[in-house]
């Protein structure tokens, strides 16, 4: 895979943020990065609001996870464009104008980072922190129709298919084989779609 790419940081990598920013500056990879929701939509699952309020007060979960990624010195912007060097996508003032996606948690980060990469035509990278989506104990290589799993939301598959975004999911603990990816070096993982 070569960039520009999106790249989803799934909340679950806050831990590993450091080492992944370090990364990508090193490389200079034009990642568009997508935030998950992480610790702060986590909150909002717990009061229990509305789906509509939830859903808008997940996406404002997505830009403060979004600003603590900059914090390592990686650029925001609220435009939605094909980056020429890392650069964080702030979603909330775009997504409030189009409001493309669904009221539920159904949809969540994963389906918001399918649909920014589905509109400006670019491959798609989600970091986990597992391998890809599993088959018990073992990473599924390739995807080619919805399947149920835990490791993404339940509409990202079928955005994904339906869509036609080249897809890989990967463990984003593993900085080696993610530096292997900034690289172009084939890597571990998950792949939906086409395959590349």
């Amino acid at each position: 895979m070569q960039g520009p790419f999106v790249m989803k940081i799934g909340g679950s990598l806050i831990h590993e943020v450091p080492g992944i920013t370090r990364a990508l500056q090193a490389s200079s990879t034009p990642a568009l990065i997508i935030p998950g929701g992480g610790p702060f939509a986590d909150i909002v699952r717990t009061l229990h609001a509305p789906d509509n309020e939830s859903h808008w007060m997940a996406v404002l979960g997505m830009e403060q996870y979004g600003w603590y990624i900059a914090s390592f010195g990686i650029s925001t912007s609220p435009d939605l464009k094909v980056p020429e060097h890392p650069t964080i996508f702030l979603p909330y003032i775009l997504m409030k104008q189009e409001d493309p996606l669904p009221h539920h948690w159904d949809i969540t980060s994963d389906t918001i980072a399918a649909w920014a990469a589905y509109r400006l035509g670019l491959d798609l990278v989600v970091l986990k922190s597992v391998d890809g989506i599993m088959d018990g104990c073992t990473p599924i290589d390739h995807i080619n129709q919805p399947v149920a799993c835990g490791e993404v939301d339940p509409g990202f598959i079928r955005f994904v298919l339906d869509h036609h975004v080249r897809t890989l999911i990967m463990n984003g603990k593993k900085i080696e084989k993610f530096q292997a990816l900034l690289r172009g070096d084939q890597v571990e993982g998950t792949r939906i779609g086409t395959t590349f």
